[in-house]
């Protein structure tokens, strides 16, 4: 006996009842009824579906969570070309230099793990780049007043200085990254992204070792 089609069924006719009973003039309460209202509920799923774009390998049997993960790796190479060339003849050696240090700019003073994990950084990879804006004085370190184990970390005149004089060629690549997508476009694809962002980062904030993250997630989410 197929116990899952039993449930969805079960589920399907509690939400009927529920809606019948806020509005029993819509739907009369028996079958004929649950029926009209199914294929209702079915005929605005249709219109509210938007029209399926086409992705690279689709004919072949290439997924949709596929084609997503690849373009947003290929989005992400993008951005790092237009980054390079933002901060070429500067002092910065990666976007990731000028992106702590809007982040400090932005947020003000934070503990070296708040900004490591507000760039998604691994430790180590924080560390380093964080050491490298320290010995160029574009940030320095305190004592924290709350726990004098942590250090607070803040942007320097220098590196005040230094941002700004390189904010025009970067504003100018944020420009192109965002490419010919219209007001509304940006928008949505803003909305989206966050929604993702939402999603990933408390995993990321879990720090799960590599070789069980895919099983631990998969176990505790139905995809």
């Amino acid at each position: 006996m197929n116990y899952t089609l039993i449930k969805d069924f079960i589920d399907l006719m509690q939400e009927f009842e529920t809606e019948i009973q806020a509005r029993p003039d819509l739907y009369p309460g028996n079958i004929q009824g649950f029926k009209a209202w199914i294929a209702d509920k079915e005929n605005a799923d249709q219109k509210e579906r938007p029209e399926e774009p086409y992705w690279e390998g689709k004919e072949n049997g290439r997924t949709p969570e596929s084609a997503i993960s690849t373009l947003l790796v290929h989005l992400n190479r993008y951005a790092k070309t237009y980054s390079k060339s933002a901060i070429s003849n500067s002092e910065f050696s990666t976007q990731e230099d000028f992106i702590y240090l809007i982040n400090l700019k932005a947020f003000g003073e934070m503990t070296k793990m708040a900004l490591i994990k507000k760039n998604i950084h691994d430790k180590p990879v924080g560390m380093l780049i964080i050491a490298r804006l320290l010995g160029q004085g574009l940030i320095e370190q305190t004592d924290s007043d709350l726990d004098k184990r942590s250090k607070l970390i803040r942007i320097t005149e220098r590196g005040l200085m230094i941002l700004e004089n390189q904010m025009e060629k970067i504003r100018q690549a944020t420009n192109i990254v965002a490419g010919n997508l219209n007001y509304r476009e940006k928008m949505e694809l803003i909305r989206i992204l966050n929604k993702l962002d939402s999603f990933h980062y408390p995993i990321f904030s879990r720090n799960i070792h590599s070789d069980q993250l895919i099983n631990i997630i998969y176990d505790e989410y139905s995809f």
